[in-house]
């Protein structure tokens, strides 16, 4: 079985990637939320036209699998980028994003009332 790289060394490899590459002038705040956004329309492009049906199945079509997985991994990859640029820890920004929304969003029947 084959160990996933953990998300401290696939941002360095980012790093280093586009700096060997002198491209660090261009991966600006700016720059890389473009990128990103853009990245994240590509993803839902595959998905346009699809029926809700047709989308829960898109992975059982190789093409279309790997379409899937390079758009996911140019998302994840200008997140990454964006998140080392801005100093953003994303693993410590989505823990505290999913306890506000656990107060936010409490379990329907649990008596808990949303905070204000």
């Amino acid at each position: 079985m084959t160990e996933h790289p953990d998300l401290a060394g696939l941002q360095r490899r980012l790093t280093e990637f586009a700096a060997a590459r002198d491209w660090q002038p261009f991966h600006t705040p700016k720059n890389l939320a473009s990128a990103l956004s853009v990245e994240a329309a590509e993803l839902v492009e595959i998905f346009q036209w699809l029926t809700p049906e047709q989308s829960a199945t898109v992975m059982s079509d190789p093409a279309t699998a790997h379409r899937v997985t390079d758009e996911v991994a140019d998302v994840l990859a200008y997140l990454l980028q964006f998140c080392e640029v801005l100093g953003v820890d994303p693993l410590a920004a989505l823990a505290a994003k999913i306890e506000r929304n656990e107060g936010r969003f409490p379990v329907p029947g649990s008596g808990k009332h949303p905070e204000a």
